[in-house]
């Protein structure tokens, strides 16, 4: 297996990986709501193949509305889980492969239709990336991704907290979660990569990330970017402050007997020619 994606892999193999392993369904709770964005693109015939698949979601329910589905991903505990999952669900037209789909041996002509939740926001080379994928679809193949443009509300959160900490680093890769927030990126990228018809269509969505503040304070504190940037905090009243100031800035956001925030992001389709 070749992985041109270090430094994703390595976080999807540690701690990230584990905890969304752990927690797959509060992260499908948070990101379940935009499903249908990508499901409804799923027709009877359909291969399908789900870049950064994560524990495997909206594999399962692709592989319900067509032919079959594939999910990729870079992260082993994650991918566990999925499998996990599928059998308990008895979906049998559905795999699981660990891979890095920048550079991964799909076979050509392999699929009908590409899909992700929020899994192509990190490509080292998004151009080699969706050219290689585009490479695993039938001529006519379409793609239907979910790229984060940003969730305000947790920014206001994040906010927040990081009154008592430092700055961010910069990302070792120099990715980031919105990196095809702009549809001019998105066209040069994808046109790049050999796709026509590209389109960008903004849609949103509530994100649920707990019962109460309380309890979406605790997860948040534990999801694996805050708890990088805690872990970087050598001062241990600063990072007490810190986690101490999410629930009050999470308790606006409860409503309907949630936490939600509010997450904008892009729909973007595109077909190989």
């Amino acid at each position: 297996m070749t992985i041109v994606n270090t430094h994703q892999a390595e976080a999807w193999n540690g701690y990230e990986g584990e905890h969304w392993a752990s927690h797959h369904d509060r992260y499908d709770a948070m990101n379940g709501a935009y499903n249908e964005h990508l499901l409804r693109f799923v027709r009877p015939d359909d291969r399908v193949l789900d870049l950064g698949c994560g524990t495997g979601q909206v594999t399962r329910l692709a592989a319900r509305r067509g032919r079959a589905a594939t999910g990729i991903d870079l992260s082993a505990p994650m991918l566990a889980r999925a499998r996990e999952l599928a059998a308990a669900e008895g979906v049998a037209n559905v795999t699981f492969t660990r891979g890095d789909a920048q550079v991964h041996a799909f076979g050509a002509g392999a699929y009908e239709l590409a899909v992700s939740r929020f899994g192509v926001m990190f490509f080292a080379d998004p151009v080699a990336a969706f050219r290689n994928v585009g490479s695993a679809l039938t001529p006519g193949g379409r793609v239907a991704f979910l790229s984060l443009r940003t969730i305000p509300e947790l920014n206001t959160v994040i906010g927040a907290m990081a009154e008592h900490l430092p700055p961010p680093p910069e990302s070792p890769d120099g990715t980031s979660p919105g990196s095809l927030g702009d549809p001019a990126r998105v066209e040069e990228v994808f046109t790049a990569a050999g796709f026509g018809e590209v389109t960008v269509t903004p849609v949103e969505a509530d994100q649920v990330w707990g019962r109460d503040a309380a309890d979406a304070a605790a997860f948040l504190a534990a999801w694996g970017p805050i708890r990088y940037r805690l872990s970087l905090v050598a001062d241990p009243a600063a990072v007490e402050r810190a986690t101490a100031a999410l629930e009050p800035a999470l308790r606006p956001y409860e409503r309907a007997g949630a936490v939600r925030l509010r997450g904008l992001a892009n729909l973007i389709t595109a077909v190989r020619p």
